[in-house]
């Protein structure tokens, strides 16, 4: 079922997932709403379903001489100017990272001590989502557009502290509740996924994460008027195909049988039976960023628009539906 070309009645979201502090994404997320209204659609909820958190601290070495130094990617980048040094910094607020100004004393203290890299790294993620809180709150002011933030495995519980800022208008952390997204439709949100051979902060096992679930819809009053918005996706739903990996090498490394890649489904069994058993309207997923995909599972239109956070391309999925009824979606990118 695809978007029609006429404005469509009812209510329209626009969902993406997995932006990993990319600013450049962030703020076309913000701002999807006066793009698509010049083009003539209406977006009336933002949804964004978890890792926004970044992977990786930049340290920017001032040099003797007034000039910065720092290794992105594997190689040695040299500024000189205050116009370069901005430069450096977009684009590794472009890859999702976050960097940080130190002199040559300070970074070889700070690198010689774990606890104060990662005190460092939550500090500068928590600022990057403050940032994002007061960005949407300016941005959207005024619209009546609400936009609706959930954690993923990736963000780590005290780095989402600023998704639940007191007194917003329009930016709501919305994990662990259940939530009314129109005063007819409600959403339960669940940041969690099953284990990864990465091993991030909020992995748990599936038949734990099939307990979360269950509690939560157990709070649902109109499941056939319910988003399931779930960070993983189901299992083997054309959601959650990946490259499977070899867990026992470091990094893991994709398994490959008769010179193929092996492909299989990595998402979560209880909530493919979540779905299966509850059947809401929408299920609303990411998790898996090379599987953008639609999937019917019963009555339920589940999606993962994926994602390319990393190149500065935001992936996402329009959606309008009524009355319980998905009238329409559509993937988008740019």
């Amino acid at each position: 079922m695809f978007w029609k070309k006429k404005e469509l009645d009812g209510l329209t979201i626009f969902f993406v997932s997995d932006i990993h502090a990319s600013t450049v994404c962030f703020r076309k997320f913000v701002n999807a709403p006066k793009y698509y209204a010049s083009k003539g659609r209406r977006i009336d909820i933002l949804i964004v379903g978890g890792d926004i958190t970044g992977k990786l601290l930049i340290p920017i070495i001032r040099e003797g001489d007034g000039h910065f130094r720092a290794t992105l990617q594997g190689t040695v980048k040299k500024v000189e100017t205050e116009a370069e040094l901005k430069e450096l910094r977009d684009r590794i607020g472009l890859l999702g990272f976050y960097s940080q100004i130190m002199e040559e004393d300070e970074f070889h203290q700070v690198q010689a001590d774990p606890q104060a890299v990662d005190k460092l790294f939550r500090q500068l993620a928590r600022v990057r989502l403050e940032e994002w809180v007061d960005l949407a709150e300016t941005r959207l002011a005024g619209t009546g557009i609400k936009c609706f933030v959930t954690g993923g495995n990736d963000d780590d519980p005290t780095t989402l502290e600023p998704i639940y800022r007191q007194g917003t208008q329009s930016f709501f952390g919305c994990e662990n509740q259940v939530v009314s997204v129109d005063g007819e439709h409600s959403m339960v949100s669940v940041g969690y996924s099953t284990p990864t051979p990465w091993k991030t902060p909020r992995e748990i096992s599936d038949e734990a994460l099939g307990k979360m679930i269950d509690e939560m819809v157990a709070q649902v009053q109109d499941m056939g008027k319910c988003i399931f918005n779930f960070h993983d996706p189901p299992r083997d739903s054309t959601l959650d195909t990946c490259p499977e990996l070899d867990w026992s090498t470091d990094p893991p490394q994709p398994i490959i049988k008769a010179g193929q890649v092996v492909l299989h489904g990595a998402g979560s069994l209880s909530v493919r039976k979540a779905i299966e058993k509850y059947q809401p309207m929408l299920g609303l997923h990411g998790h898996i960023h090379e599987s953008q995909s639609v999937a019917k599972l019963g009555r339920t239109t589940c999606v993962n628009p994926g994602s390319e956070y990393g190149e500065g391309i935001l992936r996402g999925c329009l959606v309008n539906f009524s009355g319980g009824v998905i009238e329409g979606y559509q993937m988008t990118s740019g």
